[in-house]
């Protein structure tokens, strides 16, 4: 009796397919593909091949736990020479003898994630048999012009897609230095990962079906990741820490990449990770973004703000002696804050914002309810568009909100300057297939102090008092965190550092700021008025963290300082190390503070420097070629740049292609100013261009950093 058409073997053909779509870094055993780019898979059959006219064939491709037509988590395609009702498309390629070469696609919009593929045949003997040939994961497409995602440019895609590696820029803008970051977004597993966080969102938890049916929106996708970064209202896979103390986790300063972090949360059943700050969560967003498929790149705002009541206006306060005191209102300006832009279209919003989109997964202020921070249009907040999804207001307040100063005396604040200048200085991302930095401000702001720029600020203002007026209009479309307004500061006109004085005071500093080394420093004072100036300058110097927050002053001074006409002094100062030492944060950040006042004048002048002091770096050597599956020897060379001995010492290091886990290697005690080599023996499994990463962590430090970019040779 004549048997239908039967499936004997199906041939994803992965190895081929990922290398056209980009994902064979991620493997090539399993089916990875991009939306809106063919596919081929092979259909072998047991016993007679496929006969046109005759049999029919229909693919079923289906996502989530309910899949659904109508939403779009099941297609239903046939396989045909025109096009059908499904976006999905199915055409053959080759008809043999016992096999055929089918052509899938899914369309450009579909939902990202994990499929199954199903196969019914109707055979024209009457047969109906159906299969399940199996599963792959469909990513978003940067190469296809028709996805939300798509971006033109081939460097920009190798950078911001497939680069496994890069650089977050810290310290201060005087002093940026470059971290180094092993983002390894095609390590193993660590696709598997980032689609069990889409799954532990509340999103999925809530309602499964709708969730999925969304995952074709990058703008919803971005969303979801970044309230998934941070732990604040869910599992997610990072606890925020600003305390100082780490002692049941990982000082965040440790870390130098985001594959330990992404595989802890996940071995521990998806228990927060502890602990991250902001530069730990946008490059963890970095990778699960890229991984995905989301072009994407790591920011740095030098002096940026954290508006808290949406006014944009950073107040801070200080005493008489120059220190900056804890904000009651929490409004502060962090010595430097990190997110991620990611690239897509944005068809929720008007004409030309689409481009760069601003996200931060720092847990700073709630966004509908969660902690997340945008997709907020690059070009909308340098046009003070801030009433545009999501969270535009509060995107423009950390690149060029205004600052005040008060001096908090006799119970009695009494106003120092306001600043247009100060917050959004050297904004800065890691340069296209380059280890250099680029700075990016004119991107986020018109020039400081053109007329532009202040236009575009009133214009700002203007938008959230015409939202205040609206009241609760608004509070679907833009987030709680605009929802309050100061009506003294957003009326209040901005004040220029008083001229009456006429004098400037400025700090120098004489010495680089080494650690381990006494900082020395002058107070330069320059009278520009043509009458004698008798001034009495307090100064101070405290340790902050980078979010702004101040620490107790260790270090204060008095000069008395008497200027002729147009003279200019110098006033020496020195903070020993003894005496900083036990006062230092780990971001090593020190605020030297001088509040002046003249005798005859009410005026005061505030002046401060932020100082980062700076330790030597780790250096890495290779010994030899790099090759394939060939044994490697690094050479890593580290020292104890203090004159005490420090203990506890850990190096860990890490790369993507050189190894599969970070390595962490017990040092103990290292003497005072001890330098130690050691050498390591690898056998690398990725080519290409690639990156070792490493950290020396102690007692008495954290963070010395160093790493090696090293091209790896595929061999014979």
């Amino acid at each position: 009796m004549a048997q239908g058409l039967e499936v004997a073997l199906v041939d994803f053909q992965s190895s081929r397919n990922n290398v056209q779509h980009h994902t064979e870094e991620i493997g090539l055993d399993y089916l990875l593909v991009r939306r809106g780019q063919p596919f081929n898979i092979t259909l072998y059959f047991r016993n007679q091949g496929f006969q046109p006219g005759l049999d029919s064939i229909i693919f079923v491709a289906e996502t989530g736990p309910l899949p659904d037509m109508a939403k779009g988590t099941r297609a239903v395609f046939s396989l045909t020479r025109g096009s059908g009702p499904s976006p999905w498309i199915a055409s053959l390629e080759t008809n043999e003898a016992n096999s055929m070469e089918v052509s899938l696609c899914a369309p450009p919009t579909a939902a990202v994630g994990r499929y199954l593929l199903k196969i019914r045949i109707d055979s024209f003997q009457g047969f109906v048999t159906a299969y399940q040939l199996g599963e792959f994961i469909l990513l978003f497409n940067p190469w296809c012009p028709g996805d939300a995602v798509y971006l033109d440019s081939e460097p920009q895609r190798q950078e911001y897609v497939v680069n496994d590696y890069g650089f977050i820029y810290q310290g201060n803008k005087n002093w940026i230095r470059p971290c180094p970051w092993n983002y390894g977004q095609f390590e193993e597993n660590i696709l598997d990962i980032c689609l069990e966080l889409l799954d532990k969102s509340l999103h999925f938890q809530i309602d499964p079906s709708t969730d999925c049916a969304l995952r074709g929106s990058p703008v919803y996708i971005s969303r979801v990741v970044c309230a998934m970064i941070n732990s604040n209202d869910d599992n997610g896979v990072l606890n925020g820490n600003w305390s100082e103390n780490y002692m049941d986790g990982i000082n965040p300063a440790e870390w130098t990449g985001s594959v330990a972090i992404l595989k802890q949360w996940h071995a521990t059943g998806c228990q927060p990770v502890r602990y991250g700050q902001c530069w730990v969560f946008a490059a963890v967003m970095c990778t699960v973004m890229r991984c995905l498929g989301i072009p994407t790149r790591v920011i740095t705002n030098f002096d940026s703000g954290h508006d808290t009541d949406g006014n944009l206006i950073i107040d801070e306060y200080y005493d008489n002696t120059g220190r900056i005191l804890e904000n009651k209102k929490k409004d502060t300006v962090w010595n430097y804050h990190v997110w991620n832009e990611c690239w897509m279209a944005r068809r929720d919003l008007p004409f030309g914002y689409g481009g760069w989109q601003v996200l931060d997964a720092t847990p700073q202020e709630t966004s509908n309810g969660l902690y997340c921070c945008g997709p907020a249009s690059v070009r909308a907040i340098k046009e003070g568009e801030v009433d545009l999804n999501y969270d535009t207001c509060f995107a423009f307040s950390m690149v060029n909100a205004d600052c005040m100063a008060w001096l908090v005396q006799g119970g009695k604040e009494e106003k120092l300057h306001q600043d247009t200048a100060t917050v959004g200085n050297f904004i800065s991302t890691k340069s296209i297939q380059s280890d250099e930095r680029d700075d990016i401000t004119e991107n986020y702001k018109y020039e400081e102090g053109s007329p532009k720029e202040r236009q575009v600020y009133q214009k700002a203002l203007q938008k959230l008092k015409d939202g205040r007026s609206q009241g609760s209009n608004r509070a679907d479309s833009e987030p709680s965190r605009e929802s309050q307004y100061s009506s003294r500061s957003l009326d209040t006109p901005a004040l220029q550092p008083s001229n009456v004085v006429q004098v400037s005071l400025k700090f120098k500093l004489l010495d680089p700021p080494n650690m381990g080394q006494d900082i020395n420093f002058v107070l330069l004072a320059l009278n520009m008025s043509p009458q004698f100036k008798d001034l009495k300058v307090n100064l101070s110097a405290q340790s902050l963290l980078h979010d702004g927050s101040p620490l107790l002053p260790f270090w204060q001074d008095t000069a008395f300082i008497t200027l002729s006409p147009e003279e200019a002094k110098t006033y020496p100062c020195k903070i020993p190390y003894s005496q900083y030492s036990q006062y230092l944060s780990t971001d090593k950040l020190i605020r030297i503070s001088a509040l002046g006042e003249e005798k005859s004048s009410p005026e005061k002048i505030l002046v401060n420097k932020i100082i980062t002091l700076t330790f030597p770096g780790i250096i890495i050597n290779v010994l030899g070629q790099a090759i394939v599956n060939q044994l490697l020897s690094i050479q890593v060379i580290f020292s104890n740049p203090l004159s005490e001995p420090v203990e506890d010492c850990v190096l860990t290091m890490e790369g993507s292609g050189f190894f599969k886990k970070q390595l962490r290697i017990l040092i103990g005690v290292l003497k005072p100013h001890h330098k130690a080599t050691i050498t390591l023996k690898t056998i690398p499994f990725k080519s290409g261009q690639r990156q070792i990463q490493a950290n020396l962590s102690s007692n008495k430090f954290k963070d010395i950093k160093g790493y090696r970019n090293v091209y790896v040779d595929f061999g014979l």
